[in-house]
């Protein structure tokens, strides 16, 4: 079931904008050559922490299309551990190699406001993506709307306990966007579901052991848990397989979609999933940091020569999300999509 964000409208302003731009930059070659092509070499980087995690290939995938239509080169960095010293390492190694931008998912928001600002006062911008770095110098964020996936989740479990019950919640505390989905579940179940009691939260950090482990106590002390909400993908392979053993009553949701969750999904171990739409992600990122890259192409009519401020500046693009069952399930699984694409993914 496809949602429509709230901001639509900005995206698709943005995007008809890059589009037109990029159509007068074809007709008028003969006054602007190449006006909107990178030139030799130029390289954009993509940057995560735990670079193995699933939910990064399709964004990257549709960041190297983007840049691919532009004449531009990419490359796929991060850390393969949860360690937000490393990732600002990793970040920092970009840096040396003089990129034309950065598009990065920061760990934590407050750790990367030195390093992104440091970027940027060297001349190169960043976007941030699925998470942010709101106090730092980065130009844009790219995001699904977090507040409102927590809200359309709650609405989702209240709907199937039917509107009665007990439930739990599993967390990662201080990575931002997942503050946010999981806030906003609790908040929405307290203000449109009051028969729906939240009972337990505990911190599983996307550690499938210990949302196991977690699961399994929260079950313990309250016998009548009908449901968990966990903010991301590996902690509900721990839950979901405590609630398979506890008998399949307790219905798991969580953020974000895996090729184990979805077989889970499948199978009904998992109850369903939130999965922002990554291509748009990596797509929009992508085409906000070449803009970014290349002020001089942009002149709106604004204080932006006078403040001295990137004009690209774009606060927020929201790519939206999908609910993810039984029923579209097979529409996500990343095997398949690459074999309709017919690339290879991040060893491009």
């Amino acid at each position: 079931m496809r949602i429509k964000e709230l901001a639509r409208t900005l995206t698709l302003t943005v995007a008809a904008g890059l589009g037109l731009s990029l159509a007068l930059g074809h007709g008028a070659a003969a006054q602007t050559p190449a006006q909107f092509r990178c030139k030799e070499g130029e390289t954009y980087y993509m940057n995560v922490m735990v670079s193995g995690v699933e939910y990064w290939f399709p964004v990257y995938e549709m960041f190297k299309q983007a840049a691919q239509s532009l004449g531009c080169k990419t490359a796929y960095t991060g850390t393969p551990e949860y360690d937000v010293t490393k990732q600002i390492a990793s970040f920092d190694q970009i840096l040396a190699k003089k990129p034309a931008g950065i598009l990065v998912h920061p760990m934590n928001s407050d750790p990367f406001i030195e390093p992104i600002n440091r970027a940027v006062a060297s001349g190169v911008p960043v976007v941030t993506f699925a998470a942010d770095s709101p106090n730092s110098k980065r130009v844009s964020y790219v995001t699904s709307d977090n507040d409102r996936e927590g809200s359309y989740a709650a609405d989702v479990i209240a709907k199937a306990m039917g509107g009665k019950g007990e439930y739990g919640v599993l967390e990662n505390p201080g990575q931002d966007n997942h503050d946010r989905r999981v806030a906003a579940f609790v908040k929405r179940m307290g203000e449109k579901h009051p028969g729906i009691k939240l009972v337990a939260r505990a911190p599983s950090n996307q550690d499938p052991t210990k949302a196991y482990s977690a699961a399994l106590s929260m079950a313990q002390a309250n016998p009548n848990l009908g449901a968990l909400f966990m903010p991301e993908a590996n902690s509900a392979l721990g839950a979901a397989q405590a609630a398979q053993e506890l008998g399949g009553k307790i219905k798991v949701m969580n953020a974000d979609v895996n090729g184990k969750i979805l077989d889970m999904i499948k199978s009904g171990q998992v109850f369903g999933a939130i999965n922002p739409n990554q291509g748009m992600q990596g797509y929009m990122g992508f085409m906000l940091l070449f803009m970014a890259a290349h002020p001089e192409l942009i002149d709106p009519m604004n204080d932006y020569k006078r403040s001295g401020f990137n004009p690209m500046s774009v606060p927020v693009v929201d790519n939206g999300f999908a609910v993810v069952t039984k029923d579209n399930a097979d529409d996500f699984y990343w095997d398949a999509y690459l074999k309709r694409r017919g690339t290879k993914g991040i060893k491009e």
